[in-house]
């Protein structure tokens, strides 16, 4: 029994723990030069979303490992540095650090007909091999290919620069000139914010409103929030009501900083979590502005007519999932969503599973550790999986149940509740 480990950020490293701990032969494959995932700052030539003024939206306390604590000195939300630290150190600390294969690329992963699996890599030097699995864990993260819109009218005459968030590093690269963030998620108002101390000017350009959410709400972190029992013994229309109260009282409506207000209800999609986008639009460090209708030369143009000089435009637009070593239609099926046991078994692909691809409101950590232990009780015959056509039926109930509040798009089928989540884990 040999298990294949692909990535080596937060979800790799609770998977490498899991098994180490159950007795079981692993490998854990990192195509980087270090452990530490999305939170380690990318090397020179590197691409990676580590921006420099990058903070972890989730306390320490739930984003450390249950066994392993943040350090008392470190801030109740720690810097991208000291998160990837933290993340070495576990990995010391677990042992795990003599399984993984730094700089080794996955380039394909294939079932063959005995049911073990080959994964093909190549090394930092370019030699490519393949390895031979009984199983595989994809812990490689969601956030892979960056996701830029359809270039609007005039794109090829625009002087300036386009970026994603991707090669975005620090507000000091543009002292002194004008640029334009698009977006309204998490990177698109850290990244405003960030500007706004620095460049001359900084507009944000927002198609759609999204909630914006104070990272405390009655001085409670609002992942303790989610996992506080008088929460969860709420209805999601009570929950609902009780934030939008409490928003209303702390910042009055997002139309009043020149946002658009959100088409869809609270925790009907991701939330954007920030407590300095508002002040700063307050501040008048950022202006609100609506969608990019086309560009001109060293101008952009907005959907209401007006314009504005730019020197760059930063797209904050997401990311695509993206697994192309892996087989057509996994874990991606053929509506767009994600198709997966328990948010974690591949139906029909013995041997594969996920961890990490769920997005919870809150600190994703609990989840993860959760999915790593039950896995290796997979691997070493503790759990048994019933049969490919029961997931399927599971996959199936999960999405249309999940329909009416989050829809069934790509992003959406990720969503998860954490505390239903973690007690369905539990229970298998």
């Amino acid at each position: 029994m040999r298990v294949c480990v692909i990535g080596a950020g937060l979800s790799g490293l609770a998977t490498a723990r899991a098994l180490k701990t159950a007795g079981v032969d692993f490998v854990c494959l990192e195509r980087s030069a270090d452990v530490g995932g999305i939170w380690r700052r990318p090397g020179a030539g590197e691409r990676g979303p580590g921006y420099l003024s990058l903070h972890l939206n989730t306390t320490k306390k739930l984003t450390g490992y249950a066994d392993y604590p943040m350090p008392a000195s470190y801030p109740v939300y720690p810097r991208h540095s000291q998160m990837a630290a933290y993340l070495r150190s576990f990995a010391e600390w677990a042992g795990v650090l003599d399984h993984v294969e730094l700089e080794t690329a996955v380039e394909s992963v294939r079932q063959e007909a005995d049911g073990s699996w080959t994964v093909a890599v190549v090394d930092a030097a370019g030699v490519r091999g393949t390895r031979s699995f009984t199983h595989v864990v994809v812990a490689s993260g969601h956030n892979t290919e960056p996701l830029l819109p359809t270039p609007p009218p005039g794109a090829d005459t625009f002087t300036g620069t386009i970026l994603h968030a991707l090669d975005y590093r620090d507000g000091s690269d543009y002292a002194g000139r004008e640029v334009v963030v698009v977006g309204l998620g998490a990177s698109a108002v850290d990244i405003a914010a960030d500007l706004s101390r620095y460049a001359a000017t900084t507009l944000l350009s927002v198609r759609r409103g999204l909630h914006i959410l104070p990272k405390q709400l009655y001085g409670t972190p609002l992942d303790e929030v989610a996992e506080a029992p008088w929460w969860t013994s709420m209805s999601l229309e009570e929950q609902r009501g009780f934030i939008e109260q409490a928003l209303l009282v702390a910042r009055g409506r997002l139309s009043d900083y020149g946002l658009p207000e959100p088409d869809h209800p609270l925790f009907a999609s991701a939330v954007t979590i920030s407590d300095e986008i508002l002040t700063r639009i307050r501040h008048g460090g950022v202006v609100p502005k609506p969608a990019i209708a086309s560009l001109a030369g060293d101008r952009v143009v907005f959907t209401d007519g007006t314009s504005a000089r730019a020197d760059a435009i930063v797209h904050c637009t997401g990311y695509r999932m993206a697994f192309p070593f892996l087989p057509p239609g996994c874990p991606i099926g053929p509506r767009g969503s994600v198709e997966l046991y328990k948010r974690v078994v591949a139906p029909g692909h013995a041997g594969l599973y996920f961890v990490g691809l769920v997005r919870p409101h809150g600190s994703i950590t609990r989840l993860v550790e959760a999915q790593s232990r039950w896995i290796a009780r997979i691997v070493t015959g503790e759990a048994v999986l019933p049969e490919p056509e029961v997931m399927r039926k599971e996959v199936a109930d999960h999405l249309s149940g999940i329909a009416g509040q989050y829809g069934q798009a790509e992003g959406a089928s990720i969503q998860v509740n954490v505390v239903p989540y973690l007690q369905e884990l539990q229970a298998v």
